[in-house]
């Protein structure tokens, strides 16, 4: 990826729904001018969920979801429908589709109801106007339009544009810094790490850094010491990857702030302070706790691995209590966390925002505490309260 593209997490999720043959996948073709979606006359063409990163305008960098009808039949069909209503959890505004001809449905009406449980902008739009003779009275968010003559397909565009949450302005780190402000980035490079590009938290910091007008130095673990002793000026801050943060906080003076950059993508999701509170659930697990550690991606997992390896030898060393640790990854996520006396989550890079605070809304609600890699990694290094002095939105109790 280079430094320059918006990172898939960070576009608007639009996902489109509806019932097998309602023309969903014609009207996305339409939407976005591509074929993007296999069209045929057969019910259930399309079988999982199809996502396009691309650009939509005048919204910008979206991500277009296709889904399975929501009539699906059978087994199998349910299962491709359960894909499909998983797209709710992470999807920043929902397109019903309705065939015209046939109107709202009971399956319909059904996901409407959890469309705005979950709070997502809806719009609702009735595919194949071509074939009224008669058009009703439309409410808000509600448009006729046709993927065969192209009538309304501006209109929904400009529609899906004004439902987009707005940007709030939030920043990695950004806000942080000042101008000229020297920030130093160490970015441990292990077997795991992707061949000829850093991982994306470490990018997208780099170019928040930056846009700030900052200074970024970026280096390894094992040549922090001998950059730190070639700058001329202390750094403002020293942001770190979580696994090297034991190592790391002994090599930089108390006096310089330090943080990880998974402890920055918790606050940049908007997660910060409850991940924090999670963390305390550590100093309460007892032998035979079972403790979810969950990864937004997929990569393949090696020797030494963060979330798989090192995260739980940390834990039950920190504890020194016989925890059971299970593991997700990706859009894998139990809808039913009880079981679980902590959720350790990594810091979502590849996550949308709604999705990471869903997941952490699903813990709240079974009373689960929910944490993050990098804030468990550094209570349990006992460095918790240094890696949030950065912060002036988090309480002075957390930072003593």
């Amino acid at each position: 990826m280079a430094l320059n593209d918006t990172a898939s997490a960070d576009r608007i999720h639009i996902g489109f729904f509806g019932m097998r043959n309602a023309g969903k996948s014609s009207l996305v073709n339409a939407l976005t001018n591509q074929e993007l979606s296999v069209v045929s006359d057969v019910k259930g063409t399309t079988t999982d969920p199809v996502s396009k990163a691309m650009e939509l305008l005048p919204l910008g960098p979206v991500v277009i979801i296709d889904t399975p009808g929501l009539d699906d039949e059978g087994e199998l069909g349910q299962k491709r429908v359960s894909r499909a209503r998983r797209v709710l959890n992470y999807a920043d505004i929902a397109v019903l589709v309705i065939d015209s001809s046939v109107g709202i449905t009971a399956q319909d009406d059904e996901l409407i109801a959890v469309i705005e449980k979950k709070k997502i902008p809806l719009l609702k739009v009735f595919n194949k106007c071509e074939l009224l003779k008669e058009r009703l009275p439309l409410s808000q968010n509600e448009l006729y339009v046709s993927s065969k003559t192209g009538e309304g397909i501006e209109a929904l565009k400009k529609a899906i544009s004004d439902a987009a949450p707005k940007d709030d302005g939030r920043r990695i780190v950004g806000d942080l810094l000042s101008e000229g402000d020297v920030v130093v980035l160490v970015t441990p490079i292990d077997a795991a790490a992707p061949k000829g590009r850093l991982i994306l938290p470490q990018q997208q910091t780099i170019r928040d850094v930056l846009d700030s007008g900052a200074i970024p130095v970026v280096c390894r673990d094992t040549e922090l010491r001998a950059a730190l002793s070639k700058l001329s000026v202390k750094p403002k801050l020293v942001i770190t990857d979580s696994q090297a943060f034991g190592k790391v906080s002994k090599l930089i003076p108390r006096d310089i702030p330090l943080t990880s950059f998974s402890i920055l993508f918790a606050r940049y999701k908007g997660k910060l302070l409850g991940a924090v509170k999670g963390a305390s659930a550590l100093d309460k697990l007892s032998d035979g706790d079972k403790v979810l550690i969950s990864e937004g991606c997929t990569h393949h997992r090696q020797c030494g691995d963060i979330g798989t390896q090192k995260l739980p030898r940390w834990i039950s060393e920190y504890t020194g209590k016989k925890i059971s640790f299970e593991f997700t990854s990706g859009k894998d996520f139990p809808e039913d966390v009880s079981e679980y006396a902590l959720v350790v989550h990594c810091g979502g890079c590849m996550l949308t925002e709604r999705e990471v605070q869903y997941r952490a809304s699903l813990a709240e609600d079974f009373g689960v505490p929910f944490s993050n890699y990098g804030i468990v990694i550094a209570h349990t290094h006992g460095i918790l309260a240094r890696s949030l002095e950065p912060f002036p939105d988090i309480p002075d109790e957390f930072k003593k």
